[in-house]
């Protein structure tokens, strides 16, 4: 049960990420907390990748990768991995493949762009409490009001329609390709591939998932 998450941000991959991870007793393996791991750790790998961050630069692929492999090698990953947020681009999918480490499924959440800025940009959130709502889909009772203090509700940053439209554009730019790449592969008989439409309800979506990983 190894997975690769496709989709842009706001399709809906965090949310079913989690129903993943509890129905298949699987690890989430984001590289931001594979980094901030193996630094801590002191690991060779977090000591080089800690190097390289501090001088401001980016984390390479064979650093990525290396840390990929260290951490799927760990106990919890037996049954399986959870990858969001990489590879995200074509050079990494290809070392992966180098490096020889195997995905069963790659899950693509299939959002349009308009529908992703509407769902970001309807999120106000209450800044004590991280409770957040939705103007149309989980509006609070009273407009721009927290339910339960009366506070004001505020607009993250990220939830920006203009920052969202910046976020979506480097997605189709860097990460969109890795759609047609891993189609390709699911021909070749390499890995499966499914495009899941991410406007369905949340329950829709994870039901069509336990219908497709059994």
């Amino acid at each position: 049960m190894r997975i690769i998450l496709l989709g842009a941000p706001g399709a809906g991959k965090g949310t079913q990420a989690q129903f993943l991870m509890n129905t298949y007793n699987i690890p989430q393996i984001s590289t931001g907390d594979m980094l901030r791991a193996a630094i801590k750790a002191g690991t060779e790998l977090g000591q080089k990748a800690k190097e390289v961050m501090d001088a401001g630069q980016l984390v390479s692929d064979d650093i990525m990768i290396g840390l990929v492999q260290e951490r799927i090698a760990q106990d919890d990953c037996k049954n399986g991995f959870l990858l969001d947020g990489f590879p995200r681009t074509i050079p990494q999918a290809d070392a992966m493949q180098e490096a020889g480490i195997k995905i069963d499924y790659v899950l693509e959440f299939d959002v349009a762009d308009d529908v992703i800025v509407e769902r970001m940009a309807g999120r106000r959130v209450h800044p004590g409490s991280g409770r957040v709502y939705h103007v149309v889909y989980n509006p609070p009772k009273e407009e721009g009001k927290d339910d339960v203090s009366g506070e004001d509700l505020v607009i993250r940053d990220d939830d920006k329609e203009e920052t969202v439209r910046k976020r979506l554009a480097i997605y189709h730019e860097q990460t969109e390709p890795l759609v047609a790449y891993y189609q390709d592969l699911a021909k070749q008989d390499v890995v499966s591939y499914h495009k899941l439409d991410g406007t369905k309800k949340v329950e829709a979506v994870s039901a069509e998932l336990k219908t497709l990983l059994g």
